[in-house]
């Protein structure tokens, strides 16, 4: 490895840490994808609501998340004897929390398998919608 070679490697990590420190280049101009943006994907919305919206009673479901963030009881009631589903619901008072937060209530109450649809989301379709690669799915 030469002088040249080190600093070179020295110019990345110090991108890098910029970066972290809130740069402006193209990789972290992307900002964080709030509940709103994903709510303009039906076909996530579609996977996330048929994964929350039933009631099993050892399998934790919309109600514990809207809970989880202050939803009081009488809430929770009314939206369960509403026609639209829960989770729609649910996502749609919360629109401007970012997804980041959601994502960590999947891992609270072990929803490994909405944390998984939910990060997949956030690496690799959020970054092309964002960009303006990918047409909406409204």
């Amino acid at each position: 490895m030469t002088l040249g070679d080190v600093l070179d490697v020295s110019k990345v990590v110090s991108e890098a840490e910029s970066c972290r420190e809130g740069c402006t280049c193209s990789a972290s101009s992307l900002r964080a994808p709030t509940i709103s943006d994903l709510l303009n994907d039906q076909d996530l919305l579609d996977v996330i609501r048929i994964k929350l919206d039933p009631w099993h009673p050892t399998i934790k479901n919309w109600k514990n998340f809207a809970s989880r963030w202050g939803m009081r009881h009488d809430e929770l009631n009314f939206l369960e004897q509403q026609p639209q589903s829960p989770t729609l619901e649910f996502l749609l008072r919360n629109s401007q929390r970012p997804v980041g937060q959601l994502v960590e209530l999947c891992r609270h109450y072990h929803r490994a398998d909405v944390e998984r649809v939910l990060r997949r989301w956030v690496d690799e379709e959020w970054p092309k919608r964002a960009r303006g690669d990918h047409p909406r799915n409204v």
